[in-house]
């Protein structure tokens, strides 16, 4: 990837990110910790890897993303609006009550969203049945989906990887957001689920282990994914719960918490900063 394509992905992330603060200060609730450190790997999918196209949401050709951290969905909806899925300006009626745009991903309401999803660990099970299906079908698209680290303590979790690499889904691509931090604070003082990348390889999985926040590696994992066969794929990114906004990073207290008037607004000059700075402003 040349240098001006990953500065005009981090220029496009740095408008996601925009959007999720947007969207949660309008709402004065939701998750920008967690949306914000998968802000990257959003940004290359809906932009790079993912065969979609926003002028035929639900063509049955296109490849399927399940946001199984669907408390996320600020980070989601940010995206699909920057790609042009519905207006950018819809973000901040974020978890109003007239809003399409509600605190978890409703695939009968949002442009866009494969799958509705809130309930952890149910997201990845429902991406197996997909890519399941699609086998069955000997469709060629593929599924992806993203999950967070405190999630995987769910037990329906592993049981959705051990029915992908039974059924060798190869279609199948499982993304950890590895950021530390989940609502009680670091992973591994709640329920550690390390290590992560030598479970999912003993549940059947080939692992890449990447930084969530470098381009060429999020590239080269995803292409890697696609030459794997007779198994799925899981990519453990490693990131900063908060990415992007100083005062959230590393920060479990950003995990579901709005930014006031105040932080907006720091937040906010501080993106169109980094903005700014990309676009040789």
């Amino acid at each position: 990837m040349t240098e001006l394509e990953i500065k005009q992905l981090q220029a496009t992330a740095c408008k996601v990110r925009m959007g999720v603060i947007e969207g949660t200060h309008g709402a004065k609730a939701g998750h920008p910790g967690g949306s914000l450190s998968a802000a990257d790997m959003f940004t290359y999918l809906y932009f790079k890897e993912l065969n979609v196209d926003p002028k035929d949401p639900k063509n049955e050709g296109r490849d399927r993303f399940v946001l199984s951290k669907g408390h996320t969905a600020p980070g989601l909806y940010s995206v699909l609006a920057n790609r042009g899925f519905f207006p950018v300006e819809d973000l901040p009626t974020l978890r109003h009550i007239d809003s399409y745009l509600q605190g978890h991903p409703n695939m009968n309401t949002v442009p866009g969203v494969d799958m509705s999803t809130g309930s952890l660990g149910q997201g990845i099970s429902v991406a197996a049945g997909m890519a399941l299906g699609a086998k069955h079908q000997n469709k060629s698209y593929r599924v992806y989906t993203l999950l967070g680290d405190g999630e995987i303590q769910e037990g329906q979790v592993w049981e959705a990887c051990m029915l992908a690499a039974h059924y060798k889904l190869d279609n199948l691509c499982v993304i950890v957001d590895n950021n530390g931090l989940q609502i009680d604070g670091p992973v591994d003082k709640v329920m550690s689920p390390y290590p992560i990348d030598e479970k999912l390889k003993a549940f059947g999985f080939h692992v890449e282990v990447i930084d969530g926040h470098d381009y060429n590696q999020i590239e080269a994992a995803l292409n890697t994914a696609k030459t794997v066969k007779g198994q799925p794929t899981a990519i453990l990114m490693k990131t900063t719960k908060g990415k992007g906004v100083s005062f959230m990073e590393g920060q479990a207290s950003w995990h579901g918490k709005a930014p006031n008037d105040e932080e907006y607004a720091i937040a906010m000059n501080e993106l169109k900063a980094a903005l700014a700075e990309l676009e040789g402003n």
